[in-house]
This record gives C-alpha cells, structure tokens and sequence, in this order.
C-alpha cells in the first residue's frame, strides 16, 4: 500500500460515494486507474466495506456510552464475543490490556435502554464486574485517516 492507496482510502473516508473522476483529479490518476486501485484494495481486505456515516440522535440513538468489561470466563469469551456482534446496541467491541477484558461502546435509545442492556449482560452472567461511563457529548469522532496524508 502507497501514499496514494492511503489518500484514496482517505478519501472514500470521506464520502463513499465520491465518483472516480473526483479521486482521480485529486490524487491525480485516470478514473480507471483509481477503479483498479479500490477493487485491488477491496480485494485485499484493506477496505472492508463501503458505509453511510449515519447521524446516531437524528436516528433516535441520543445515548452513546462506553462499557469496560470484566468477563466472568465461566460464561465464556467466545459466547460473549457472539453476543456483542449480533447485538444492534454495540457499535464496536475492543480486547483491551489492564484490568478490564473488553470495551464496548455502544448507542442507544435512553438510559431505560441503556440499563436493559447492561441487565442483558448480567441475565447471561458475561460480567465479573463492568464499569460504564456516558458521553455527554462527542468531540471528535472519524474514520480512518491516512498519517501521511
């Protein structure tokens, strides 16, 4: 992958559904050519998938919280881990270091949505113990962004 493989992946960051000719002309390129850059890095697995950047509280998701996960592994880790990615609360699942097993970060309807789903976790007693903290309000939230562009 190039500097150019990168700002078009910046790019289509941006706005998925930018044409061809508009990334051409910015990264300097043939239409073609940028199309044979994006199947090749499809095909690849460095972009994953094209998507909508979606306004959460215009689509009556208002709460974005963040949940740290201590896993009880009686209940099992892989049975978690099918949990969290079937469950359409959970926006992202992370394994992190340190004390906890898992960050979630989730978003949902309100706080009566937000203790459902955390009573969900300890119905099907994936927690040991958690800890969850509630935005109050984003500052910065992106996709990727190329370093070197």
């Amino acid at each position: 992958m190039d500097y150019l493989d990168r700002k078009i992946i910046g790019l289509l960051s941006e706005d998925a559904r930018r044409s061809l000719a508009d990334i051409g002309e910015r990264v300097e390129l043939s239409p073609s050519a940028v199309n044979e850059r994006i199947r090749r890095l499809t095909a690849s697995g460095a972009i994953r998938r094209f998507t909508v950047d979606a306004d959460h509280a215009a689509l009556g998701l208002a709460v974005t919280a963040f949940v740290l996960v201590g896993l009880d592994y009686d209940a099992g880790e892989e049975a978690f881990k099918a949990f969290v990615a079937a469950h359409p609360s959970v926006a992202e699942c992370h394994h992190v270091t340190g004390a906890w097993s898992y960050l979630l970060k989730v978003r949902l309807t309100g706080l009566p949505a937000l203790e459902a789903f955390l009573a969900e976790l300890k119905a099907r007693r994936f927690l040991a113990r958690s800890e969850t903290m509630i935005a109050l309000s984003t500052a910065v939230e992106r996709g990727f962004t190329p370093a070197e562009v």
